[in-house]
Parts: C-alpha cells; structure tokens; sequence
C-alpha cells in the first residue's frame, strides 16, 4: 500500500523488525485483516496505519487513503518536524568542516552568558 517503494524492501523491513502488530514482529507473508492496525518503524519515527479496505492489486497513490488511514500519534510526527529542522544547521552543503573562526562564534553563541554580551540600551533614543 505504498508505505515501501517496493516489495523486497517491504520484505526486508519485515525481517528485521521494523513492522508491527500490537509489539509484536511480523514476517513478510502476513495476511492483513480489514481493522488491523500496524506500525512502522522509518527512520526516528513510527507510523501507526489502520486496515481500511483490502485489495489484491498495486495502488495508485490517490487510491490509498482509501484502503489505509494514517493514525500516527502527533507526538511522533512532532518527532518528524525536529528531525527535519536539526538538519538544517545553516551551514551549507558542501562547505566542509567549519574553521577555527567559525567554532569560536558557536562556542560563543552556546554559551550561558551570550547574551550578558550583547548590550540591549540604545544610545540613539
């Protein structure tokens, strides 16, 4: 149902436990039943899916919220979101390692007494 690009890596997943029913693991030749709830592991999340409908052919990905409903708990979607922002470091693909400079300012911007240094009076008013 689309939750895998193909089937052996579906296989795969299922054979290392990465796919679920109520804790516990599943082979790949499990039969699903319409109301069944299973989850998958991807990644630092886990998405939970509920039985809809069954159907013997390859979907269409307009098709599948028909046949599966997404129950994923917010929390691991919230998951997801922090996962995606912490990739974004601000640093650019490919420019390397940072420089001595750079670890400095990090160093700087971590540190508890950042903004100690930052005067916040304007002399202008």
């Amino acid at each position: 149902m689309r939750i895998y690009k193909t089937r052996s890596i579906a296989a795969d997943a299922c054979k290392n436990g990465r796919v679920t029913m109520n804790g516990v693991q599943l082979k790949p030749s499990r039969t699903f039943h319409v109301g069944d709830t299973f989850s998958v592991r991807k990644g630092p999340i886990t998405y939970t899916y509920r039985v809809l409908q069954l159907s013997e052919n390859r979907l269409g990905a307009k098709l599948v919220p028909e046949y599966l409903r997404d129950c994923t708990a917010p929390e691991q979607l919230e998951l997801l979101e922090l996962a995606r922002l912490a990739g974004q470091s601000g640093r650019d693909r490919g420019t390397g390692r940072p420089t001595k400079k750079d670890r400095r300012d990090i160093e700087t911007f971590m540190s508890d007494n950042y903004l100690d240094e930052i005067d916040f009076d304007d002399d202008d008013e």
